[in-house]
């Protein structure tokens, strides 16, 4: 894969290949923009088929965070890691903490965070290395675990988009189909059940589905029945590029709103798709930025409850963003990178005059 122009067509500021053979560490770290603050994103460690295939990933993924702080109001930059290997059987202290070194050495350009395949404890070896890490133990001075914070958000962002098609945001009666109950799917089952919701689930974890079973009443479906699930909801909780050409027509859910990353395979085409199928869409840097304001207020030294407040103005939020593509005859994904996009001119501009620079 040609490095330098994939990255000039996602316009990154900097990539960081990091590699020590002693501990197997093999990871890469995209900075994408740093116009609003630091750039903070979370570390995902995955098996990728191909060293391609996991600079491709980082890409979009550290350019969804700078858009992802940009409509949650955050005064953050867009950045992501991704570390490859099986994190099952490859993970150890060596490498975490070698990880915590490269990281070091960005001076805080770049900030990293749990993310799919790390966890709490991760991010406690990694803090013995740098500083720039959050989503560490409470133990360690940090907030915990940001996933119920990124539910809670989903929850608000699947209460808005039912307002927008049913004109009514209440969830008692209604059925969402969750693909992934790791721990934010795991979170999202919980307040749904809460509210008098019905889920069905599916995941690769049988243990996960059966937890979700015996505490919620969730229904388990195989992990390709999930497109055809009779729900008004369709969540996508794990990875993404799982909305393509071949699964949105089998959806019978009136919404699409999840907490996976870049739920689009391609974001005209399938939005596109989604729009003429009259299937609302929660744009997924916008509705799952809980996790990430989670982090911004452990950085601030907020108590998690303020950041539970904040993780419900996605609600706000995206009533805004299906407003603007009404307005503008575009889908919900195009007016989510406008929002994105208005905030990140508006900064920079204040930026430059602070500089001198006007």
């Amino acid at each position: 894969m040609p490095v330098f122009s994939h990255a000039e067509n996602f316009n990154h500021e900097q990539i960081a290949f990091c590699r020590k053979d002693e501990v197997g560490l093999k990871a890469i770290i995209a900075i994408h923009d740093t116009t609003l603050g630091p750039a903070l994103g979370g570390c995902r460690f995955y098996d990728y088929p191909s060293e391609a295939d996991a600079l491709r990933d980082v890409l979009r993924l550290s350019r969804g965070m700078t858009y992802k702080a940009a409509c949650a109001g955050l005064n953050l930059g867009g950045g992501k890691a991704v570390i490859i290997g099986n994190p099952r059987v490859e993970k150890s202290e060596g490498l975490f903490r070698a990880f915590g070194q490269f990281v070091d050495s960005l001076g805080g350009r770049y900030i990293t965070a749990e993310d799919s395949g790390t966890a709490v404890s991760d991010m406690d070896l990694i803090r013995q290395e740098t500083t720039h890490v959050c989503g560490v133990s409470k133990f360690a001075g940090g907030s915990g675990d940001p996933s119920p914070v990124t539910a809670w958000g989903v929850f608000h962002g699947i209460r808005a988009a039912l307002d927008e098609v049913y004109g009514t945001p209440e969830l008692e009666g209604r059925t969402i189909a969750i693909q992934g109950v790791g721990n934010v799917g795991y979170n999202l089952v919980r307040y749904l059940h809460e509210v008098g919701a019905k889920t069905i689930v599916a995941d690769v974890d049988d243990e996960r589905l059966q937890r979700c079973a015996d505490e919620y009443g969730s229904t388990v479906v195989g992990l390709d029945a999930i497109y055809d699930a009779d729900a008004d909801v369709f969540a996508p909780c794990a990875m993404g590029a799982i909305l393509n050409s071949n699964t949105i027509p089998r959806l019978k859910a009136k919404v699409v709103a999840g907490g996976a990353n870049n739920q689009l395979d391609d974001i005209k085409l399938h939005g596109e798709m989604l729009q003429e199928r009259g299937i609302v869409y929660a744009p997924d840097y916008v509705i799952n930025a809980g996790g990430l304001i989670n982090v911004y207020a452990e950085i601030k030294h907020m108590p998690r409850e303020k950041a539970l407040r904040d993780a419900e103005s996605i609600f706000h939020t995206l009533k805004r963003i299906f407003s603007l593509g009404k307005e503008h005859g575009i889908t919900e994904a195009q007016a989510a990178n406008l929002v994105a996009e208005q905030r990140i001119r508006q900064i920079g501009k204040l930026a430059a005059f602070q500089r001198g620079g006007l």
